[in-house]
């Protein structure tokens, strides 16, 4: 699958507190959640997303609290795709569980820049910065891992699965 659009730059160390404020986690509504996303952090960001996009962000992206709240936030907020120097472990997992992509890509963190257009093949990692005409390298993602985003997240997978068997 190749995911196309422009880049939004963020930095190093987003934690998840940037990406949805806690005064909005005492709701579970993805639209709601959408509609704060990075809104503390990055006062342009919604506006930005508004016809898709993908992140690209510096490392340890996703650090703080194991809510799942934020890559719903992100999602919803129309993020494609993530592309990081490296993330939290807790929100590598939470952005597969609910169908958001990441790739993790050092080379293209460091050498993408904002409104650059990008294109991602989330099978085999290749990057091209279509802008500069660069190319980077990501670790594709694994079978199961491409899965679970094609199902929309781990809830529809199991809901797919389950159906499947009966």
């Amino acid at each position: 699958m190749k995911i196309s659009s422009h880049a939004y730059i963020l930095g190093d160390d987003v934690d998840t507190d940037a990406i949805i404020p806690a005064r909005f986690l005492n709701t579970s509504d993805p639209e709601e959640l959408g509609s704060h996303a990075m809104e503390d952090h990055a006062p342009d960001f919604r506006r930005s997303m508004k016809n898709g996009g993908i992140v690209v962000a510096g490392k340890n992206f996703g650090c703080g609290s194991s809510r799942e709240h934020a890559p719903v936030a992100l999602k919803v907020a129309g993020v494609s795709l993530i592309i990081a120097d490296s993330y939290a472990r807790i929100f590598y997992r939470n952005a597969f569980n609910t169908g958001l992509p990441i790739l993790e890509s050092p080379e293209a963190a460091q050498n993408i820049k904002k409104g650059d257009a990008v294109t991602a093949d989330i099978e085999t990692g290749e990057i091209i910065n279509e802008t500069t005409g660069k190319t980077f390298h990501a670790k594709p993602i694994p079978p199961f891992m491409r899965e679970l985003l094609d199902d929309g997240g781990l809830i529809p997978h199991l809901k797919k699965k389950k159906t499947v068997r009966s």
